[in-house]
């Protein structure tokens, strides 16, 4: 009996869940990352490799599972933070968001510019797209409770916003680069629409909830989240709203108005988008085969790297300075700008644009994403040890262990 291509990705990708929950300890301690292993195995069944799973970026299932993920993922990154803890933890964060994120999108901008045969609007197209940071990929540090408080927070608050912000220039500039003549009032209306529902639906459904006619029973608490999520995404569907934009408000909305559904919702909201992120991985692999990679001229390969290497460190750097971040610190947020899931779906947005020049950005963006997974997924707990700091001498030769005192071998 022949097995559909539906059925088949849904086994390889169960399979690979199991073999990722069952190392998921040993992860937590070495190299090795959930978010590489779902990569690895798509690449490794795609085409060019064993051709198991043999899709293409214009197949249905890539851009609506990409989409069902991605507002997932921006309405539960939208949930982490509300207003209040904003304005309560803004310094660095804001340094980040407001100098690091623009300043990151010129400088891959003009790399681009540098190294390929793009457009100037294509390039800050492309360096929008590379623009947010994933903090899945930089779990080790982010969870490792010896990293300062400062910078785990910072690097959270961060990752959890620049998906969102930096999708209106993904979305102007896709409508810029696709158009002659781009109809921008239609544009700023699906985007303010988005940005309406987001706020109204999940406030008014909050307010409600509040009345003496309405309340919600213990366990049906953490579903309020998913119903307001639900219609959002409904709502969005039928009146043309931005979908992503919506995802992202509604999260912020539900985050300052209601913290009891928020924090009821957050384990559970948390595990799905993080199912759907690593199916969409799994799809991603697949179409990042060998032969694809192989289309990428050395110019786009030197691009991918300097990306990585240059771009988001120069842009913190600056954006950092006189901060009070120790050089520790400082050097650990310049490496860890992974780029993720979010610039994945970007990318597939280009795709489905069908601008000229949209399959030249998905190269590019495939490149550097794959290679940023891999770089910044093994090095995490690398980088996050050096944070340690032993307080004792291990016991030598049946010696009782005596704590160390400044800094000095006891």
């Amino acid at each position: 009996m022949e097995m559909s291509q539906d059925l088949l990705l849904l086994f390889v990708y169960a399979g690979t869940l199991l073999v990722a929950v069952l190392l998921s300890a040993r992860a937590h301690r070495t190299v090795l990352s959930t978010a590489v292993l779902f990569l690895v195995v798509g690449i490794v069944l795609g085409e060019g490799s064993l051709d198991v799973l043999v899709i293409t970026p214009s197949d249905p299932l890539v851009f609506a599972l990409a989409e069902a993920a991605l507002f997932a993922v921006l309405f539960t990154d939208g949930m982490r933070v509300g207003w209040v803890d904003l304005r309560t933890a803004w310094r660095l964060p804001g340094r980040a968001l407001l100098f690091g994120m623009p300043l990151t999108m010129l400088l891959t901008a003009l790399l681009a510019w540098w190294l390929t045969d793009l457009t100037a609007v294509e390039c800050l197209l492309l360096g929008a797209i590379l623009a947010p940071t994933d903090p899945v990929f930089a779990a080790a540090l982010v969870g490792n409770m010896r990293v300062p408080l400062r910078l785990r927070q910072m690097l959270n608050v961060e990752s959890g916003l620049n998906d969102g912000l930096a999708l209106p220039f993904v979305i102007v500039l896709v409508e810029l680069t696709a158009q002659e003549e781009p109809d921008l009032g239609r544009l700023a209306f699906e985007i303010l629409l988005g940005v309406v529902v987001g706020v109204v639906v999940p406030y008014l459904a909050l307010r409600m909830e509040r009345t003496r006619i309405f309340e919600s029973s213990g366990e049906y608490v953490a579903i309020t989240a998913v119903a307001i999520a639900l219609l959002v995404f409904a709502i969005c569907e039928l009146t043309g709203a931005n979908l992503f934009l919506a995802a992202f408000t509604a999260g912020i909305t539900i985050a300052t108005f209601g913290k009891r559904e928020a924090n009821a919702f957050r384990g559970a909201g948390n595990l799905m988008a993080e199912l759907l992120k690593l199916g969409a991985l799994l799809v991603f692999g697949l179409l990042v085969s060998p032969p694809f990679v192989a289309e990428v001229p050395l110019a786009g390969w030197l691009f991918a790297v300097l990306a990585l290497v240059l771009a988001r460190p120069l842009a913190l750097w600056v954006s950092f300075l006189r901060s009070g971040l120790s050089p520790r610190e400082q050097a650990a947020a310049m490496w860890f700008g992974p780029k993720g899931f979010a610039s994945v779906v970007y990318g597939l947005l280009v795709l489905k644009s069908g601008i000229a020049s949209a399959d030249v950005i998905f190269h590019l963006v495939a490149l550097t994403i794959t290679l940023s997974i891999i770089a910044h997924s093994s090095t995490d707990v690398v980088v996050a040890r050096a944070f340690d700091q032993p307080t004792e001498v291990p016991v030598w030769f049946g010696r009782r262990p005596r704590r160390r005192a400044s800094g000095r071998p006891g």
